[in-house]
């Protein structure tokens, strides 16, 4: 309900203070909230701005039993706990903002570690270059619709066949791939069953 009328929107949305609110007069200003209040045996309301400079945050809410509420050393005292109340709410933010910062960099440093494991995993047992073997892995994680860094990790630990990866399925391969799969067929001298496919093979294995 507060979220809808009150004292304590009031002040979030004006960041000003709202204080010694008499809630029985204030039965037309707050329809819903006066009454309610009212209901728990409060008399007097007041919310004070948890605000850094221009920033507000909130409101720290303060309901008294009689009319009249707080006095001014009373409420400047309010004001001092709403103070440190935001520096606090700030401060974990803060630090909150930095953990999944800190977080993200440790995922993108584990994901790259994981995938130059993999590259080297495709270049020894493809007999590639580490750029082509990158090629390798990056085109059969598109056409399988995997992360490339979940492919990888299969391929480092092995529980993905490196031959495999050469052979998407039903897709034509392409760069890296293509590479690959035309130097194992002229390595085993197999026809592809294209002459200039054949020819580029050979050409490649002379070189």
């Amino acid at each position: 309900m507060q979220n809808d009328e009150g004292p304590c929107r009031d002040c979030y949305q004006f960041g000003a203070a709202v204080v010694n609110v008499d809630l029985d007069g204030a039965r037309e200003r707050w329809p819903q909230f006066a009454p309610k209040a009212i209901a728990e045996e409060f008399r007097s309301a007041n919310a004070l701005p948890l605000r850094l400079r221009s920033q507000v945050i909130g409101s720290l809410n303060l309901f008294h039993a009689d009319i009249g509420g707080l006095d001014s050393a009373e409420l400047r005292t309010a004001q001092a706990m709403a103070d440190a109340a935001t520096i606090g709410i700030l401060q974990q933010r803060t630090i909150r903002r930095g953990e999944v910062v800190a977080g993200q960099l440790q995922a993108a440093l584990t994901s790259r570690i994981i995938i130059e494991q993999a590259k080297g995993v495709l270049a020894e047992r493809l007999r590639i270059s580490t750029d082509d073997a990158f090629g390798v892995l990056r085109a059969a994680a598109r056409s399988r619709n995997r992360l490339l860094s979940d492919l990888a990790r299969e391929v480092a630990d092995g529980s993905a066949d490196a031959a495999q990866l050469v052979r998407p399925p039903a897709v034509e391969l392409s760069g890296a791939g293509e590479r690959v799969a035309r130097t194992r067929r002229a390595r085993r001298g197999q026809s592809s069953g294209n002459p200039e496919t054949d020819r580029r093979g050979q050409l490649h294995q002379l070189a």
